[in-house]
């Protein structure tokens, strides 16, 4: 997404074709996180690090970026704000992976969260996450034995 803006001049015209409803923002949007998401503040350009020794023009439109989804009604209505995978692709291009390797690379910390969650479940059975859906037909059907439905015993 940063890529096809290009630059931080190009900012407003990506943000009006997003309301326009000709793409989606990105790294925005958080499904715990209904108001703005304190992750992103120690990984944003505040940190020198991710600044780098130069000029660092992705992480120009990410503050522009965040800084017109902070105060645009639009997004704000939408709660539509940074979330912390928005700014960890920048500083994991910075360190010199290439943006195909960012699912895996955000999945990696994320594993942490889902063996505690798994071990949880195992050491307390009163923790064991349930299904909330309800799968299934509206109507009961029958079952064919095997050897009626075609498969090999």
């Amino acid at each position: 997404m940063l890529d096809e803006i290009g630059s931080k001049d190009n900012v407003p015209a990506y943000i009006k074709k997003i309301k326009e409803g000709k793409g989606r923002l990105m790294g925005f949007g958080h499904r715990v996180y209904k108001n703005y998401d304190p992750r992103p503040r120690s990984s944003s350009g505040r940190r020198p690090g991710l600044r780098g020794h130069g000029r660092n023009t992705k992480l120009e439109i990410a503050l522009e970026l965040e800084r017109i989804a902070l105060e645009d009604d639009y997004f704000v209505q939408r709660k539509l704000y940074p979330n912390v995978d928005f700014y960890s692709g920048i500083m994991y291009q910075a360190m010199g992976f290439k943006p195909e390797m960012f699912t895996v690379l955000f999945a990696i910390p994320r594993t942490i969260g889902w063996l505690a969650q798994w071990q949880e479940m195992l050491n307390d059975p009163s923790r064991r996450s349930r299904v909330h859906a309800r799968c299934g037909s509206a109507t009961k059907r029958g079952s064919s034995p095997r050897s009626r439905s075609g498969s090999r015993s």
